[in-house]
């Protein structure tokens, strides 16, 4: 009788264990877990000390080992099933830009460090505002410029039309070509003044294609900008 009884009790807390891991929140669960194997290992090793044992422990590791790595793979599994901690964010700086996403609703923003829009939100910037700061980073901030594109592509999905898409691009890399470039925006891109030589022109453009070339790691379009830029300084010089 008293053996019915105590397997009652013993299906009853099965079933009530089967329950819990079926019902509960899989990122409860895994803490659950975590704190249980570690109180199941302290209170094992007391049992051993108290009962002048404790020299069996080193004899039982080789078998425990495997019962630990397996219940520290079941813990991981209902961790990774419950996904991000809800509040949780990345986030990343560079010299121009501090950038954050936030895992909850997968929204990308960021906060303009230096140059003319310093403090500003990126979603209180416009597509032209944020074309002009890409600009303004890339003599500086290839990292930020990666970034920005990001957000761009997020945002402003067709950002890159006319640009990647034109079939007339330049052999050199980055070659695509922005449609009716001026030579005041060109200037702005290689940060030149008004009647810059020729000499001026190439080296600033060596400079930036040091920084955004995309072989190291820089922007295909800022690329395609300063080439651009390049030609449209020189074709002036070659006027009549």
């Amino acid at each position: 009788m008293q053996y019915l009884a105590l397997g009652i009790v013993i299906l009853a807390g099965l079933y009530g264990l089967a329950r819990l891991f079926a019902t509960a929140d899989p990122r409860t669960l895994a803490v659950w877990l975590k704190r249980a194997g570690i109180g199941l290992l302290a209170a094992g090793a007391l049992f051993l000390v108290v009962t002048g044992r404790a020299g069996a422990v080193l004899g039982l590791l080789p078998f425990a080992l495997p019962f630990i790595i397996q219940w520290r793979r079941l813990a991981g599994r209902f961790k990774a099933a419950a996904g991000p901690t809800p509040g949780q964010r990345s986030d990343v700086e560079t010299g121009w830009l501090r950038m954050w996403l936030d895992h909850d609703s997968g929204t990308m923003d960021g906060e303009v460090l230096r140059g003319g829009f310093k403090d500003r939100r990126l979603s209180s910037l416009d597509r032209p505002q944020l074309m002009a700061l890409l600009h303004m980073m890339s003599r500086e901030d290839p990292q930020a410029v990666r970034l920005l594109e990001s957000y761009l592509d997020r945002t402003h999905p067709d950002w890159r039309d006319g640009v990647d898409g034109d079939s007339g691009g330049s052999s050199q890399p980055g070659g695509s070509r922005a449609p009716g470039m001026t030579e005041e925006e060109a200037l702005e891109i290689l940060g030149l003044s008004a009647g810059a030589a020729e000499t001026e022109v190439r080296e600033a453009h060596k400079r930036l294609m040091l920084r955004n070339h995309p072989d190291q790691g820089g922007s295909t379009y800022i690329a395609a900008q300063i080439n651009q830029a390049k030609d449209v300084l020189l074709k002036r010089g070659r006027r009549p």
